[in-house]
């Protein structure tokens, strides 16, 4: 008990504070303040919120739960089961994005993650799809390649 309290006092203490360690929790979200750092950030079920000038240097991961990139920076790429991704304007992600297959049971989210790339944001590296995705991408976004199961790609102004 001791030390899931000491992981989580340490975990919004690096967010709070700026510095750039690892985020990590079992269940809740993670809210990288505005033009706060960190390493890697990773949640099994909750939402990850990156608000606008914050930068993640390692990867951004969960298994359950949305990401939302306000102008944010990710250095080493976003990797989901079955979260919903949103890589808002301004957005940087390095490494791509992966959506893996779901191995285990599935609690909840039977339908497909919906993955939306906004007009001036850029995913730079592939983005690696190993089950179907609603992928939607602005006039104005910049992607790396797309490979693995073939998304249901939608349109954004």
């Amino acid at each position: 008990m001791f030390r899931y309290v000491g992981t989580l006092v340490f975990a919004f203490s690096a967010v709070a504070l700026g510095a750039a360690g690892d985020v990590s929790k079992v269940n809740g979200s993670i809210d990288v303040a505005a033009g706060q750092q960190a390493g890697d950030v990773s949640t099994v079920n909750g939402k990850l919120t990156l608000r606008r000038g914050a930068r993640v240097e390692g990867r951004l991961e969960n298994v359950n739960g949305d990401f939302v990139l306000e102008g944010a920076t990710v250095g080493r790429g976003i990797e989901t089961v079955s979260g919903d991704v949103l890589v808002g304007a301004g957005s940087r992600v390095e490494n791509g994005i992966q959506v893996e297959k779901n191995r285990g049971w599935s609690w909840n989210k039977s339908d497909r993650p919906r993955v939306t790339i906004e007009s001036g944001a850029v995913v730079n590296g592939t983005l690696q799809f190993e089950r179907e995705v609603d992928l939607y991408v602005g006039a104005g976004a910049v992607i790396g390649p797309i490979e693995g199961v073939a998304p249901q790609r939608h349109s954004l102004p």
